[in-house]
């Protein structure tokens, strides 16, 4: 008798405790928080006497409470703050009720601090918030969460510059499309497009190549030292020097090489007149590119009559700069050295010292007179050996070898 009243005894109190149980809590917790299941972590989420408390959840959700310290993320929204965390996450309906719970479609996403725009509007939320976007190892391993992105293009696009530019993408690019770059501004860099380059394709410049097995198109390391970096040399390197001392952006065939192209490097230096001549003056304009400029190769300086007519004829040599001088062709240099043998009159006796100038007064090839010595000389007797209106020649009492005092 006494053994059954103790087993009623013990039933009954384990039929309290589990009424007791029942009263104290509504209901299993969900999976997320099974590990805290049990009277002993109750405080762990309640205070007693009082509901849940938005600072016990935060001190297990510290990811959570780090966001709303940085002022970042839903949590973060004015709205959403002023809101006890249980409003949206409720417990103890059981292990497989959600508590993460909300309509995707028409979740407005600003509240985040992220505007969706242009292609991020339409495309699924779980192409975004995939693990794989994702850095933090401990969010990451969360199952559908959504937290753990940040802003950065590149947390969820791959780099297709490969580290060769700015992790800025916005700089360049903007949401609705990757190609083009509409707020990519070629004056900025340090070659600013000008003339025909301006409508130039990119690629035309900017090779499509693979790097590390991937589409790769080239943006840096461009050499524009010069044109041929890029462009054939049509002059197949005959020519020296720099493109742009002939050649403008505007048309390869706008030719503004004169007195801009450094004609040293030829062999041939431009002076006197030649500096302001033509360069058609001397080359012809209708050669192929490839041979243009290159028609006059070989031909000295002092070989004038390569280019210009003989004036003389032949009569006094080839070496024109002997007596010529580039500044003008009637502008001579001193003539102590000519040969006047070579001329219709030898220069004799007194003639020989005499200065070039008390003769030719005029240009050098003006045609003098020389029959008789009073076409160039004063008559000092002054007629008065004049015989039927005639005077002798001088050379008929005097002579070249002596001075004019002396007389035959």
């Amino acid at each position: 008798m006494n053994i059954f009243k103790t087993y009623l005894t013990v039933l009954a109190f384990l039929l309290s405790l589990s009424v007791l149980s029942g009263q104290i809590s509504p209901g299993d917790l969900a999976q997320a928080h099974a590990d805290l299941e049990g009277m002993s972590n109750c405080t762990l989420c309640h205070e007693l006497g009082n509901k849940v408390t938005n600072a016990k959840c935060l001190d297990c959700h510290k990811e959570i409470k780090s966001l709303i310290n940085q002022n970042r993320g839903f949590h973060a929204d004015r709205e959403v703050r002023r809101q006890d965390c249980f409003e949206c996450h409720s417990d103890h309906h059981g292990r497989k009720f959600d508590m993460v719970r909300f309509d995707e479609d028409n979740f407005d996403h600003s509240r985040t601090g992220y505007e969706l725009e242009g292609q991020h509007e339409v495309i699924d939320c779980r192409d975004c918030h995939a693990p794989d976007n994702i850095h933090d190892r401990d969010i990451k391993k969360r199952k559908g969460t959504f937290l753990g992105l940040d802003n950065e293009c590149l947390s969820c696009h791959d780099d297709y510059h490969q580290n060769t530019l700015s992790n800025d993408c916005a700089s360049c690019h903007n949401i609705e499309s990757f190609r083009p770059a509409p707020k990519f501004d070629h004056d900025k860099t340090n070659y600013p497009l000008t003339g025909g380059h301006v409508e130039v394709d990119c690629k035309e410049c900017h090779q499509v190549t693979t790097r590390n097995g991937k589409e790769f198109q080239e943006f840096t390391d461009i050499a524009f030292h010069d044109c041929v970096a890029c462009h054939d040399d049509p002059h197949n390197d005959r020519i020296e020097g720099k493109c742009a001392q002939c050649h403008t952006e505007s048309s390869f065939s706008n030719f503004i090489g004169r007195k801009r192209f450094n004609h040293n490097t030829t062999g041939f230096r431009l002076k006197g007149k030649h500096r302001s001549e033509d360069c058609y003056s001397c080359h012809e304009s209708n050669r192929d590119p490839a041979w243009i400029f290159q028609d006059q190769q070989g031909i000295d300086e002092n070989e004038c009559n390569k280019c210009h007519d003989d004036f003389h004829e032949g009569k006094f040599g080839s070496d024109c700069a002997k007596c010529h001088q580039e500044s003008s062709f009637i502008e001579m240099k001193t003539m102590d050295f000519f040969d006047h043998s070579l001329t219709d009159y030898h220069l004799e006796g007194k003639h020989i010292g005499v200065d070039c100038k008390s003769c030719h007064e005029g240009r050098y090839t003006e045609p003098i007179d020389f029959a008789q010595c009073q076409n160039c000389h004063e008559d000092y007797h002054q007629g008065e050996f004049k015989n039927n209106g005639f005077s002798p020649d001088c050379v008929e009492c005097h002579s070249l070898n002596e001075g004019f005092e002396y007389s035959l």
